[in-house]
């Protein structure tokens, strides 16, 4: 139990999606060697996000404020299905044929895929958990595209804050479709800079 809390603690999620152990669209993972625990970080208080639109950006002058909206609630339908552990809501959030790469490298393929993966996560690792976000900024290549870069944690039961060490940032890929918007890539990158301490690579070790 406490090899588990280890690897628990050091699956950082910026904002979205998770970001654990092996291929979740064939068997079941292999089992996660504990990890060293590391010294405690500053805690880094949660705060909403705001969805920032790049300034300038011609498309974000003709769409920003419409869009922005439904792009937040996007966001906050997100959060809602990772609180409840709802892998099926989770990916009715993504188009189809939709891309998800974790930041332990993990590639979640197509909504289908999307959906059988993150309920592993939340059935075996994530339960109780929630997502928090603490920066984003929007951008819209073009009026149908949203590029959006958000930093954030998850936090664990009992958690009211992310520590620097379980931070990442993410980047999402959104598109509208027939008036609805919906998120079609996503990667997500633990935050560790360079300077960090020798063979601190925010990577967990595979088994087998």
């Amino acid at each position: 139990m406490r090899a588990t809390r280890r690897f628990r603690r050091l699956i950082p999620v910026g904002g979205l999606a998770v970001l654990l152990i092996g291929g979740l669209t064939g068997p079941p993972v292999p089992a996660v060697a504990a990890v060293p625990q590391v010294a405690a970080a500053p805690a880094v208080a949660a705060a909403p996000a705001v969805a920032a639109a790049a300034p300038g950006d011609a498309a974000t002058d003709r769409h920003g404020k419409g869009d922005l909206a439904a792009l937040r609630q996007l966001r906050q339908r997100q959060e809602d299905a990772w609180a409840r552990g709802d892998g099926s809501d989770y990916a009715a959030l993504h188009t189809a044929d939709a891309d998800v790469v974790t930041f332990s490298g993990d590639h979640l393929r197509t909504r289908a895929g999307i959906a059988a993966g993150m309920q592993y996560y939340f059935d075996t690792y994530l339960g109780g958990t929630r997502i928090v976000t603490l920066t984003e900024r929007v951008r819209f290549p073009e009026p149908d595209l949203a590029v959006i870069v958000r930093t954030g944690c998850v936090l664990w039961p009992g958690e009211s804050t992310c520590t620097e060490e379980g931070l990442s940032i993410n980047t999402n890929i959104a598109v509208k479709r027939h008036g609805t918007w919906l998120y079609t890539s996503f990667q997500n990158t633990r935050i560790r800079p360079l300077g960090a301490p020798a063979g601190d690579t925010g990577a967990l070790p595979r088994t087998g």
